[in-house]
């Protein structure tokens, strides 16, 4: 698992990147092995990602009669939707890439598409921590929350380039495929396995 210095180290490359500096890849490790030692990343945003499973307990409480409780199959549940939104982006960017013709970056999105979800899942943590313990701030919740989708779609946007060059509809692409496809499979998986709130 990489330490808290490595984490460091990949985020500011991931910085780096967002700014436009090629500095930015030799804080990564774009090989296969660092594309499967970012999946790590999950690990690191345990934390919120557990918040993020408290706020939606509490989402689909209130559609249920006083005193329902959830068990252990609850939170399993949400843990399989979480595991899709991370894995299936990838699995559609893999094919995508062998279909355009550039599989040879497919470690390398890996990588920086892993990490850069580290921050936002503290982001959204942070948001959900607003949510819960101060609901009036509904209004400015969601502003922030569209801000930090439109930060991620720009971040994406501007590393992806990095990576692949100045093919601006090749970018937006597989920007699209990172994005939207998790969207909708979690909601369709929310409401398949029973979790969505009523």
């Amino acid at each position: 698992m990489p330490t808290l210095k490595e984490v460091e180290f990949y985020l500011r490359g991931l910085w780096l990147l967002f700014k436009q500096d090629p500095a930015g890849f030799s804080y990564l490790d774009l090989t296969d092995r660092g594309a499967l030692r970012s999946f790590w990343s999950i690990l690191w945003a345990l934390p919120a990602i557990l918040v993020s499973f408290a706020w939606w307990r509490l989402l689909y409480l209130q559609g249920l009669p006083d005193g329902t409780e959830t068990g252990a199959l609850f939170f399993f549940r949400l843990a399989l939707v979480e595991a899709s939104n991370w894995v299936f982006p990838l699995v559609l960017l893999g094919i995508l890439c062998w279909l355009i013709g550039v599989g040879e970056k497919f470690a390398a999105m890996v990588v920086v598409t892993n990490w850069l979800a580290l921050p936002v899942s503290y982001s959204y943590g942070l948001l959900v921590l607003l949510m819960m313990f101060v609901p009036a701030l509904a209004g400015i919740v969601a502003f922030l929350w569209l801000l930090l989708m439109i930060t991620l779609i720009a971040a994406l946007f501007r590393i992806v380039r990095m990576i692949v060059g100045d093919q601006l509809l090749m970018v937006s692409t597989i920007v699209m495929v990172l994005l939207v496809p998790s969207m909708i499979i979690a909601e369709v998986l929310e409401q398949y396995l029973g979790v969505y709130p009523g």
